[in-house]
C-alpha cells in the first residue's frame, strides 16, 4: 500500500510540474496571426478536414509530422524540408523514410495561405495546427495553438535518427529522449496516446512476433490471439510494408481503448506495451488513462502544448519559407 501511494504522489508531482518552455516561447501567442493573415487557422483547417475525408489515415500522419518534427532541432519545420545542395533531407532518416506522409497535405496548406497573405505563416506553425486539427477531426480534444514559430534553414539528418524515439527502444531510452527536450514520463503515456489512430509497418513490430535467434518463441507480453492474427500478415520475412492497424478496437476514434489495448496484451508495438510492462509509474498512468478518457484529453492537450515550445524559432531566428519544401532564395 505504501508503494503504492508512493507511486500516486510521483505521478502528482509530475501532472505539477511547469510546462518546458524555451526562452523564446513568450513570443508565441494564438493571436499571432490575428491582424497579418486573420483566416490562417481557418484556411489550415479547411484544407484538413478535406485531407482527412478523402483519406481518414492521414489525421494520424500529421500528428505524426508534428511530433517528428518537434523532436529534431525543435519546432521548426525542418522535416518539411527536401535534399538540395546544401541539405541533406530528414526524410531519408531511418524513423521518416517510407514512413512520414503527409507532405501533399502541408503543401496544398501553403499554396492556400500564400495566395491569401504571401510569406506571413510560417510552415512550422502549419505542422503545429494541422497536428490540432487532425486530433480534433478524429474525436480528440481541442487546444490553442500558439503562435509565431519561424521556419528553420537547415535539416538534420543525424539528429532524425537519433533523436526521435524508435519502436523497439527500451522504456528507458524513450524517457531519456523526452527528457532531452524538457518532458516527462507523463508526457510520454500521454502522447504515446496519439497511437489510438493511425497504422504501423510490419517492420516496426516483426521482433515481437519472432525471436531472431532462430526460435519461434514471442513477446511474452503479447495476448496469444492478437499474436496469431499479427504472424498472418507479417511473416518472418517479407511483407515489411504491410500495415497494422495501432489500436484494432477503434482504429478511427481519437479515445483512450489504445490504453485498455495495453493492459490486455494488445499493444502492437514494443515502446506501446513496454508502457504497461516495464515501469509502475508509466503502468499507472496507462490504468488513469483507461480508466478516464476526459482525465487522457485534457493531458494530451497539455502535452501537445509542452511538445509545441520545444525550441521554437522566434522574432528575426530562420525564415518564413514561401515553400515549405526548400528555403528561401534571396
Amino acid at each position: 500500500m505504501a508503494a503504492e501511494m508512493n507511486v500516486i504522489l510521483v505521478v502528482l508531482a509530475l501532472f505539477l510540474t511547469p510546462p518546458c518552455y524555451s526562452m523564446n516561447v513568450g513570443y508565441l501567442y494564438p493571436q499571432f496571426y490575428d491582424r497579418s493573415c486573420p483566416n490562417a487557422v481557418e484556411i489550415v483547417k479547411s484544407v484538413v478536414s478535406k485531407a482527412v475525408a478523402r483519406e481518414q489515415r492521414m489525421a494520424a500522419s500529421l500528428i505524426r509530422l508534428h511530433f517528428h518534427d518537434c523532436f529534431v532541432k525543435g519546432c521548426d519545420a525542418s522535416i518539411l524540408l527536401d535534399s538540395s545542395d546544401t541539405i541533406v533531407s530528414e526524410k531519408g532518416s531511418k524513423p521518416n523514410m517510407n514512413s512520414a506522409r503527409g507532405f501533399e497535405v502541408i503543401d496544398e496548406i501553403k499554396w492556400a495561405l500564400e495566395r491569401e497573405c504571401p510569406r506571413t505563416v510560417s510552415c512550422a506553425d502549419i505542422l503545429a495546427l494541422a497536428a490540432r486539427d487532425s486530433t480534433v477531426l478524429s474525436g480528440g480534444p481541442r487546444w490553442e495553438v500558439a503562435l509565431g514559430r519561424r521556419d528553420s534553414v537547415g535539416a538534420s539528418l543525424s539528429g532524425s535518427n537519433r533523436d526521435i524515439p524508435a519502436p523497439s527502444n527500451t522504456l528507458e531510452t524513450i524517457v531519456t529522449k523526452f527528457k532531452l527536450h524538457g518532458l516527462n514520463e507523463v508526457d510520454v503515456v500521454a502522447l504515446s496516446g496519439s497511437h489510438t489512430i493511425g497504422m504501423s509497418r510490419c517492420a516496426n513490430f516483426r521482433q515481437r512476433l519472432y525471436n531472431q535467434s532462430g526460435n519461434d518463441l514471442p513477446d511474452k507480453t503479447l495476448d496469444k490471439d492478437y499474436l496469431s492474427f499479427l504472424r498472418t500478415g507479417c511473416p518472418k520475412s517479407g511483407g515489411d510494408e504491410n500495415l497494422f492497424l495501432l489500436d484494432f478496437a477503434s482504429p478511427a476514434r481519437f479515445d483512450n481503448l489504445y490504453f485498455k489495448n495495453l493492459m490486455t496484451g494488445n499493444g502492437l508495438l514494443s515502446s506501446d506495451e513496454i508502457l504497461f510492462t516495464k515501469s509502475v509509474l508509466t503502468m499507472e498512468l496507462v490504468k488513469l488513462y483507461a480508466e478516464n478518457n476526459d482525465v487522457f484529453f485534457e493531458q494530451f492537450a497539455k502535452s501537445m502544448v509542452r511538445m509545441g515550445n520545444i525550441s521554437p524559432l522566434t522574432r528575426h531566428d530562420g525564415e518564413i519559407r514561401e515553400n515549405c519544401r526548400r528555403i528561401n532564395r534571396y
